[in-house]
């Protein structure tokens, strides 16, 4: 390499370093493959959870009012909702109090049946997947 070659390079380098290092490689850059790529991201496909239903069942022992009160306390019913589901398991043996992931119906089958027990009821809270 001469002493104008040298200069030239400085000035370039100087100027455009990226030119610098190509022309430091061997080449002028042209047809050469770049050292930078596309990054692709894959979005996890999220799964929708299983829903499950919670039943009450029916029994002959445990007072209509105090079913009534579960509902409103344990599944957030409004006092016209309640009545509605107790009178369905009243009268078909089970009911429907709602559709939730399974962590959520496994909770509220809990607070039903600890609820009744410690008010001496034998009132039954069962889940089922939909």
């Amino acid at each position: 390499m001469t002493y104008s070659d040298q200069t030239t390079r400085q000035k370039i380098g100087a100027e455009h370093p990226m030119r610098a290092a190509r022309e430091d490689k061997g080449g002028d850059g042209a047809g050469t493959k770049s050292d930078t790529g596309t990054i692709t991201r894959t979005k996890p496909k999220t799964q929708k959870p299983s829903l499950y239903r919670v039943l009450l069942l029916n029994d002959d022992y445990t007072p209509m009012e105090f079913v009534v009160l579960v509902l409103q306390d344990v599944f957030n019913k409004s006092r016209e909702d309640a009545m509605r589901i107790m009178l369905h398991v009243h009268t078909k043996g089970v009911g429907e109090c709602g559709i939730y992931p399974y962590e959520v119906a496994e909770t509220k089958v809990t607070r039903v049946m600890d609820t009744a027990r410690k008010n001496q009821h034998p009132l039954q809270c069962v889940m089922e997947k939909q």
